[in-house]
């Protein structure tokens, strides 16, 4: 091998490393890491408004403290090009590694996935304190934090659950409901701010 193939070599070896190390999940001791409930509220007199082509039409506030429990990035489906980040999210006894650690997390076609061989805590608290959120970056500095967000961080983000109209008549929708499953039950979030805590 040639000097400046062996060169070349090594700078991928090390770029995929540091990509490897960037994209790790993150380890905890047992504890709730995030306590407390989302927060949503109605929204009163706020017009729709546009990212691209698409429409968006705010259903009502959001905000959310959660730990990532999956992530999973698209880039060829329809919804790409408004959502190319999904984070499945825990909050209470879901943020907790004492629970996590006897749950198994998957994602796939944009929608999360949880399975146990004895549950840890009741089936009804892992559905009402998870979900799978589709989230619709504001702007450039949302898109670039959301990007660095890495399974086991704890993220806090808020703005708007909403839905999105594409101009062929196509419609995505947000679940208003954390209690509810299965197909249609994820939050489609316009997120205006997003933050990770410290590492």
């Amino acid at each position: 091998m040639k000097g400046r193939d062996l060169v070349l070599l090594l700078a991928v070896l090390a770029a995929i490393g540091l990509w490897d190390y960037a994209h790790r999940p993150l380890s905890h001791a047992p504890g709730v890491l995030a306590g407390d409930l989302p927060v949503q509220q109605p929204v009163d007199s706020v017009s729709p408004w546009s990212k691209g082509d698409i429409t968006i039409k705010p259903l009502a506030t959001f905000s959310i403290a959660a730990r990532v429990l999956g992530r999973a990035d698209y880039r060829w489906d329809t919804e790409s090009q408004l959502v190319p980040t999904d984070l499945a999210l825990g909050w209470g006894r879901m943020s907790d590694s004492a629970v996590l650690d006897k749950v198994e997390i998957s994602q796939s076609t944009r929608f999360y996935f949880w399975r146990v061989r004895e549950f840890p805590i009741p089936e009804r608290e892992i559905v009402e304190s998870s979900a799978n959120m589709h989230l619709i970056s504001a702007d450039r500095d949302v898109e670039r934090e959301i990007g660095r967000a890495r399974v086991g961080d704890v993220v806090r983000f808020d703005g708007y659950l909403v839905e999105a109209n594409w101009p062929n008549g196509y419609k995505w929708t947000s679940s208003l409901s954390r209690s509810d499953s299965g197909a249609g039950a994820c939050e489609l979030v316009w997120v205006e701010h997003f933050e990770i805590a410290p590492r």
